[in-house]
């Protein structure tokens, strides 16, 4: 078996679609760093000064008009129109802060998990098309069936393509997570912040993105198997994200757990929250809605994606094992 895989990696390595995804996907990593430098640049002298000048003038009125602003609304609250929200956070008028006015600071912290979350959906395309065409190849090529007359042991062959598949994306998440996050650490620790960064939780993100990204290039290799064609399994990954993420979701809300973007969310950002609108007629007859913001934890998204894999897997296997290959 280990003989077969390793096989299957030189093969998986030398395919041309294998290198233009590779480029593809550190090409695009050098523009989200180039991207993430230029958001970082500090704010000019004159706009610096354009920043401290609307400060002062919104503190000035802040001091001159605040306490008859924040009476004038509570004379005129009105519960039925605030969205379940008190007097007390409507009528709020907080005095403005030096910070809210110009550029925020560019903080590692917090940047570093948003664009390490850009690459898991980056990671996870490329492997998903790279697998399903490495797969699918096999089929329409027939070379498969010559394949076979060496290994006639389906299975094995089966699992030596899936466990290749995953294996090889492996070292390739590592490398795009590693030179992203140092990318990003350099330019933030030039021109902004690097203070107060957990790199406990830095690490178990970026082991989570290569993680999807290994199960990317299996459920890849899946489809591949089962549609045996790489522009199939293209469209059927296309279709899902269209029709059952983007049209289903926006009114089936109730099922926001179990959508495959939203457990993936959960999974690499460990735990992940989502907004729910719940709608009311009032005994006045006012129809009002408000806004529940649910939280899908990191297990829940583990246990999905998990069992997802598994049986993807095993149903491709029995498929590939009882199915004619030509």
């Amino acid at each position: 078996m280990i003989r077969l895989i390793g096989v299957e990696l030189r093969r998986l390595t030398w395919r041309r679609i294998t290198a233009i995804g590779v480029i593809g996907v550190f090409l695009i990593t050098a523009f989200m760093l180039f991207a993430t430098w230029r958001e970082s640049r500090p704010l000019s002298e004159a706009e610096q000064r354009a920043a401290q000048t609307q400060y002062e003038m919104a503190h000035r009125d802040w001091v001159a008009n605040a306490e008859r602003n924040e009476a004038d609304c509570r004379a005129n609250f009105d519960p039925s129109t605030s969205g379940g929200m008190s007097v007390d956070d409507v009528c709020k008028w907080s005095e403005p802060k030096r910070e809210e006015f110009g550029k925020p600071q560019a903080v590692f912290r917090q940047i570093a998990p948003n664009m390490l979350q850009g690459s898991a959906y980056l990671l996870l395309f490329a492997a998903f098309l790279v697998g399903a065409s490495f797969v699918a190849a096999e089929f329409s090529t027939g070379a498969i069936g010559n394949w076979l007359t060496f290994e006639p042991r389906r299975l094995r062959v089966y699992g030596s393509k899936m466990a290749a598949a995953g294996l090889w994306f492996v070292p390739l998440g590592i490398a795009v997570t590693g030179v992203l996050t140092l990318g990003i650490y350099l330019i933030t620790a030039r021109l902004g912040s690097t203070a107060g960064t957990d790199w406990s939780d830095i690490v178990g993100l970026i082991a989570r993105v290569v993680t999807t990204t290994a199960i990317g290039a299996v459920i890849g290799g899946v489809v591949g198997l089962v549609l045996r064609h790489t522009a199939a399994a293209l469209g059927l990954a296309m279709g899902y994200i269209v029709l059952v993420e983007g049209i289903f979701a926006s009114f089936l809300q109730n099922a926001q757990p179990w959508l495959l973007v939203r457990n993936f969310d959960a999974f690499v950002l460990h735990d992940t929250r989502y907004v729910l609108n719940k709608c009311v007629t009032q005994a006045d007859g006012n129809y009002v809605c408000n806004q529940i913001e649910k939280t899908l934890t990191f297990e829940h998204g583990a246990w999905y994606l998990g069992i997802l894999t598994l049986v993807a897997l095993l149903g491709a296997g029995l498929i590939f094992q009882r199915r004619d290959v030509n």
